[in-house]
């Protein structure tokens, strides 16, 4: 696994937590790109019954904070949408082309789904050092990617990918839904997974039509 699926996705990258929703890839690039990208998640009130929750209280030992989480979830989408701003120039596969639009489309979906909803919970994102990291190594991988050509830069960008979606599931899974507080910050880690496992099937099957790693 490269620097960026190592650091850069590690824990923080594992913020893309708020993968819009998706439907199962296409097999082929037409279908690909003509495919609907799926809207973002919706951040649905919570049950009367849940109680609010103080979103600023410190986390369990080596747990993170709500504002924390939503400052790793907006830089995780940030860091997808460019490399998938930067293979939609430089990728040379109809397909690769293909998902990377998807992810640009899916992640800004996310970003303002997250952001609305902490705006209506009074949460001020807090960057913290894995949201600095993950912005530092993104850079980083899209420098490395900027001196791929050809079909050498579409491997890498989606083994990149395979990495990216795979941190981003299990720091969800071990990190973000367990250290929300917020009923509605959790929920909406909850409704967006199935969408980061999707867009893990797609890059892998990408990556095995490719020859990557």
């Amino acid at each position: 696994m490269n620097r960026i699926a190592a650091a850069a996705l590690a824990l923080a990258l594992a913020a893309a937590c708020g993968e819009a929703s998706d439907d199962a890839p296409a097999s082929d690039a037409s279908t690909s790109a003509s495919a609907p990208s799926a809207s973002a998640p919706s951040a649905a009130a919570p049950s009367a019954a849940a109680a609010p929750t103080d979103t600023t209280a410190p986390p369990a030992a080596g747990g993170v904070t709500d504002p924390q989480i939503a400052a790793i979830v907006v830089a995780a989408n940030d860091v997808d949408i460019q490399a998938g701003q930067l293979a939609k120039e430089r990728a040379r596969n109809a397909e690769v082309k293909a998902f990377a639009q998807r992810m640009v489309t899916d992640h800004t979906g996310v970003n303002q789904a997250a952001t609305d909803l902490v705006t209506r919970l009074g949460v001020t994102p807090e960057p913290n050092p894995t949201s600095q990291q993950l912005t530092t190594d993104g850079e980083q991988a899209r420098q490395r990617l900027r001196g791929q050509t050809g079909a050498a830069f579409d491997r890498a960008y989606v083994d990149n990918e395979v990495a990216y979606h795979q941190a981003v599931l299990d720091a969800i899974d071990q990190t973000l839904i367990p250290g929300a507080r917020n009923a509605e910050l959790k929920a909406l880690l909850q409704q967006t997974r199935p969408a980061v496992a999707a867009h893990l099937e797609h890059a892998r099957r990408l990556q095995g039509t490719l020859g990557g790693a």
